[in-house]
């Protein structure tokens, strides 16, 4: 293939990626409008002094457009909202083929070998969780222990359901802050492999090399950190920054806080061609202690 081949074809598929990003946006906007729309039509209006309460009747468009505002409100707090509404967070990953994705970058990732203990920090509802179990049996590969840690008691209730539906006992699972890492079980430490995916984008910046610090010092000598989070660009800008209030992050800031947390190594190996759509969203940082 010519090099303007070449040139067409980086464009084509960036093209294809930016419109199945677009597409899955406009469905997430729509769902996540009308799903909170539906409790807003269920609400009364305030009466004014002296007047009966009347219950007005919405169009779909004046809903959509009062939750356009919740939404805002409910999003001030993301602790909150993944504690209320987690099913919003699902269907949010789901439309962006976020674990698709993520499970095909480990089917195709050399770091998974047999005896490996991992660690996850942040395994909410299980996405990267199941990525990095399910491509490990694919390829019969057996892991040394998975252990992994959640800040919300929703998510983990959550993902405990879905670990024992698809029967998998090989996963410890607790609950803790990864600012405040000395509450897990002695045990938890020595690991090979720390695996982190969507979560410490809420850690505050001046506590994020602090965070990669304490997670570093579980890992043995020349262990591994594989942390998949969000770009800033235009793009994530409006649909995480502002939606998810999650920090964004640009290369040149990851790799000083890793180095400032005391990684010897740090690289940006990116999503496989499967999983490239992901691109779009996210940094893949791989840092070795």
């Amino acid at each position: 293939m010519g090099r303007g081949e070449q040139v067409a074809a980086a464009k084509s598929l960036g093209n294809q990626t930016s419109s199945c990003w677009l597409h899955a946006a406009h469905r997430v906007c729509y769902g996540l409008r009308v799903n909170v729309a539906s409790l807003l039509v269920r609400l009364p209006v305030p009466a004014r002094c002296g007047a009966p309460a009347v219950r007005r009747r919405s169009s779909p468009a004046r809903s959509a457009r009062r939750a356009w505002g919740l939404l805002v409100t409910l999003s001030a707090d993301a602790r909150l909202l993944f504690t209320e509404r987690p099913d919003l967070y699902v269907r949010f990953i789901r439309a962006m083929r976020y674990p698709e994705g993520l499970r095909a970058f480990w089917r195709a990732s050399p770091l998974l070998r047999p005896g490996l203990r991992v660690l996850e920090a942040g395994c909410g509802t299980g996405a990267l969780t199941f990525g990095v179990w399910d491509a490990a049996a694919r390829r019969g590969i057996d892991l040394g222990g998975f252990d992994a840690f959640d800040l919300t008691p929703a998510m983990l209730d959550r993902l405990r359901v879905a670990l024992e539906r698809r029967n998998v006992t090989g996963i410890r699972l607790a609950e803790a802050n990864v600012l405040h890492l000395d509450v897990l079980p002695a045990d938890w430490r020595d690991y090979d492999l720390i695996v982190s995916a969507s979560m410490l984008e809420y850690v505050p910046r001046e506590r994020f090399a602090g965070a990669l610090r304490g997670l570093g010092e579980r890992l043995k000598d020349s262990g591994r950190f594989m942390l998949f989070i969000t770009r800033r660009n235009p793009f994530t800008r409006v649909l995480i920054g502002r939606w998810w209030q999650s920090n964004l992050y640009a290369a040149p800031e990851l790799v000083q806080a890793f180095r400032a947390a005391g990684f010897s190594r740090v690289g940006f190996p990116g999503f496989p061609f499967a999983a490239r759509y992901l691109s779009v969203w996210g940094h893949v940082v791989e840092a070795e202690r």
